[in-house]
């Protein structure tokens, strides 16, 4: 069957305009998300999107800077086309921009097909469990917040802390564990002209440009397109994905600039806020993003989310970060004192979580002893963090034996499995890493370390060292 035609209607003049917002009465079958053309004499075209359709006014979002446009003289056009983007394995290796258009001087991308960028909720029934680790080589994240195929995991940053580095040098090294197909989408959403020119020469330097779609959404751009990034990215993620059997990492940065947007077309719109003046269905709306990660039943292919969420004024509580750790599986949390004494990544490994490690971890995964020992790390670093606070008061000499071993302990577990810089770390160096930690306390106040594991890891060693 022919697909029918787009109805275009064309309408003179608008009853209002408010900012970016221009409001036209008794449109005739407009669609949420249709694609609007805007014509005054004598001045350039203006582009906009419908956001709101009611029964007497239809809101229309103006792209475009709105100085100058005169309601009453405006020809409004709605194409009857909604939002779509062009998807496909040709996009590989390209930078776009946040709605879909070239920035690298190549041709507009014909792709294999046209999809609407709101995508389809998957089907619960059809959802598998998440259950393959993803390697991003990152220690603290593979050893000690293991990200698993079709999970969500936030990196909760901070003004002046390293949050978008670190997601660009996860886009560099992530890849699976067995050599599958694999892709990462890197969507930027309101960043610098200079951080555009940085994430595309950087990219384009290494080997990971040939497996990497960029939509890089610019501060400059307008605000209706920061909306729209994340989801043109999300679709062709989705297309690579349960089209193409890829699995794909999709890393956005930053959701605050997205929740920004979506608070300042919330006050144009005079919506009645709700916490610190951000919209009351921010919930639903950030959902509508998180939840297209998963992995299908019988497919092949993965989408798997790694957002990064700059906290305001560092507010762990603040609605942005409180509503996106309801809607995903944990968080990587930087640290400032960390950052501050050049760690690199700052990860604080203690608030960090991801609820899904453990179906991506042990034997047939990474090895047989991961969440032991990555349990045994958590509980003497955790007393090393005590005993630090302790020191200030009582000083070094005042602690009991265990408490300064695990003093010590922090320090090197800083120094040695956090901190790795710009180099990429495989999970046998991290494991290796934090094993030899361990080995430096008596083995006694290992008390989360089983004697079987513990055994098992000596006996490894001594094979080792046997000449071959």
């Amino acid at each position: 069957m022919t697909p029918r035609a787009p109805t275009v209607r064309t309408y003179s003049g608008a009853a209002s305009a408010a900012g970016p917002l221009l409001f036209v009465r008794s449109t005739l079958r407009a669609q949420l998300g249709e694609w609007v053309q805007i014509e005054i004499e004598g001045q350039a075209e203006r582009r906009g999107q419908v956001i709101d359709v009611g029964t007497d006014i239809t809101v229309i979002q103006v792209f475009e800077d709105t100085l100058g446009l005169r309601p009453a003289k405006a020809r409004i056009t709605l194409t009857g086309e909604t939002a779509t983007t062009t998807v496909g394995k040709d996009l590989l290796g390209r930078a776009l921009s946040g709605t879909g258009a070239p920035l690298d001087q190549l041709p507009i991308a014909i792709g294999e097909a046209r999809r609407p960028i709101w995508g389809e909720p998957i089907n619960p029934v059809r959802r598998r469990n998440p259950s393959d680790f993803i390697e991003t080589g990152v220690s603290a994240i593979d050893g000690m917040n293991t990200l698993v195929r079709g999970q969500k995991l936030p990196v909760f940053s901070a003004p002046g802390l390293p949050g978008i580095e670190l997601a660009a040098d996860i886009v560099e090294n992530a890849r699976p564990a067995r050599g599958e197909p694999f892709a990462v989408v890197f969507a930027a959403i309101g960043i610098t002209e200079r951080e555009t020119q940085t994430f595309v020469s950087r990219f384009r330097e290494s080997e990971v440009m040939q497996r990497t779609v960029l939509y890089l959404n610019q501060a400059s751009d307008p605000t209706i397109e920061r909306l729209l990034t994340p989801r043109v990215a999300l679709t062709t993620a989705e297309h690579l994905a349960f089209v193409h059997g890829f699995h794909v990492l999709v890393v956005t940065a930053d959701i605050t600039h997205y929740a920004e947007a979506l608070r300042e077309i919330a006050a144009a719109r005079e919506e009645i806020p709700g916490r610190r003046g951000y919209p009351g269905y921010m919930y639903t709306d950030l959902a509508s993003l998180f939840e297209r990660a998963g992995v299908l039943e019988n497919g092949e292919g993965s989408v798997t989310q790694l957002p990064v969420v700059t906290l305001p004024d560092g507010d762990i509580t603040h609605p942005i970060p409180d509503l996106t750790g309801y809607i995903t599986e944990g968080q990587i949390v930087l640290n400032r004192e960390l950052h501050q004494r050049g760690i690199y990544p700052p990860v604080d490994v203690l608030p960090s979580l991801s609820r899904l490690m453990n179906a991506g971890i042990g034997k047939t995964r990474t090895v047989p002893e991961h969440r032991e020992w990555a349990n045994q790390l958590y509980a003497v670093y955790a007393r090393g963090r005590e005993a630090k606070l302790m020191a200030a008061i009582v000083g070094t000499e005042g602690l009991a034996s265990e408490d300064q071993h695990a003093l010590e302990f922090t320090d090197l577990f800083e120094q040695r499995l956090i901190h790795q810089g710009r180099r990429r770390r495989s999970l046998e160096d991290t494991i290796e890493i934090g094993w030899s930690l361990l080995q430096t306390l008596p083995r006694d106040e290992l008390t989360r370390m089983s004697e079987t594991t513990w055994q098992a890891h000596a006996a490894r060693d001594q094979d080792e060292e046997k000449p071959k």
